[in-house]
């Protein structure tokens, strides 16, 4: 794949309109900003702090293994089922299974490479974008950088939703995240054995929103 074509696939593949399944989870916020817990002030820094101590030591582990791992359906099994036991938080772990398969769905209508191997199988969204965006015939940190703004702009998203920030103001926290994406992406990706993730303050949101009465966000 020329330059040219791949970044235009990473374009396609980390549009906020590209339809995976992610439009329908908060991962947290939602319960956050009702507590009154974040405010507009404070969006990039948590945005950062879930790159940072979340994504990069666990999603992006997950991400980097599965795409090494694309065409080998047991091994995409294992570490679906890794993943699975390290999401201790149910609303978690229910968003990543459903948000995954939204994404393996769409990703099956469009004929990508790997996808029918999948299928019914491996769920995890960290899981299916690696080994996915590795039939699509993106490379190790093209795959990575696309994982890490989606995930910094499915936050955007969710936080306009909500009525936390205005679009101009999610533009701003991408401009911002984008050198830290940029550094993480390019770190050294340690052994599965090694990951690891640690943002109490969204799981115990997550855990608290099924609680909730009013709610527009699945977690």
């Amino acid at each position: 794949m020329d330059d040219v074509t791949g970044l235009l696939t990473a374009l396609q593949f980390g549009d906020g309109l590209f339809p995976g399944g992610g439009f329908a989870f908060s991962w947290g916020l939602e319960s956050l900003i009702a507590d009154g817990r974040l405010t507009r002030a404070g969006f990039a820094d948590f945005v950062d702090g879930q790159l940072r101590h979340r994504w990069a030591s666990f999603d992006r582990v997950i991400t980097a293994h599965a795409h090494a791992a694309a065409g080998d359906p047991a091994r995409l099994l294992d570490l679906d089922d890794l993943a699975d036991a390290f999401m201790t938080v149910e609303a978690i772990r229910v968003g990543s299974r459903r948000a995954g398969g939204a994404l393996l769905a769409t990703h099956l209508r469009l004929g990508t490479a790997g996808a029918a191997v999948l299928s019914q199988r491996v769920g995890h969204l960290a899981v299916v974008q690696g080994a996915l965006l590795a039939g699509a015939g993106l490379d190790r940190a093209a795959t990575l950088a696309v994982s890490g703004y989606a995930m910094a702009q499915a936050f955007g998203t969710a936080a306009i939703r909500l009525g936390l920030i205005g679009h101009l103001d999610a533009q701003r926290a991408l401009v911002r995240l984008r050198p830290s994406i940029a550094a993480l992406v390019a770190e050294d990706v340690p052994a599965i054995e090694e990951m690891h993730g640690f943002t109490p303050i969204a799981d115990i949101a997550a855990m608290r929103h099924v609680d909730r009465t009013l709610r527009l966000f699945s977690n």
